[in-house]
């Protein structure tokens, strides 16, 4: 069960000695927008300034909900399963990728994220140019651009 973000000891298993971090074998999982995480680095463990990185798993039919990363840039790489994002005003356009696959989301753009599977998690390398990871990211109704 994914517990809140806020509620997670984000420095718990990090090692770190003269400018190299390390955390072995992320076991914590934490929960925002129908995503789980693994606990990666971020400014709160860390101390980074411009980088956060983790890991996403959506579960077998889950729904990452519309949103907006505002102000920094998102890379993915998908390690498995496939997804398709519902993107741009309105959500009218629609990618899909699948294991192997980089992605590039630029900032301000809304989009929506689908595991297209009933019977496989999607888990995904995610790294933000923003060392806060979620507290840029604003909910995206589509409506809102009819």
């Amino acid at each position: 069960m994914a517990i809140e973000q806020d509620n997670v000891d984000l420095t718990q298993g990090v090692e770190g000695k003269d400018g190299i971090w390390t955390i072995r074998g992320s076991e914590t999982w934490r929960g925002w927008n129908g995503i789980t995480y693994k606990t990666g680095m971020c400014r709160q463990n860390v101390g980074s300034t411009k980088l956060s990185m983790n890991v996403a798993t959506i579960p077998p039919g889950g729904v990452a909900f519309a949103h907006i990363h505002v102000g920094f840039d998102l890379m993915l790489y998908i390690l498995k399963g496939r997804v398709r994002h519902a993107y741009g005003k309105g959500l009218k356009q629609v990618l899909e990728n699948q294991a192997g696959d980089f992605l590039y989301i630029e900032p301000g753009v809304p989009h929506e994220v689908y595991n297209m599977s009933d019977s496989e998690e999607v888990v995904a390398v995610v790294a933000r140019s923003d060392a806060d990871e979620w507290q840029h990211i604003v909910p995206y109704d589509p409506a809102q651009d009819e």
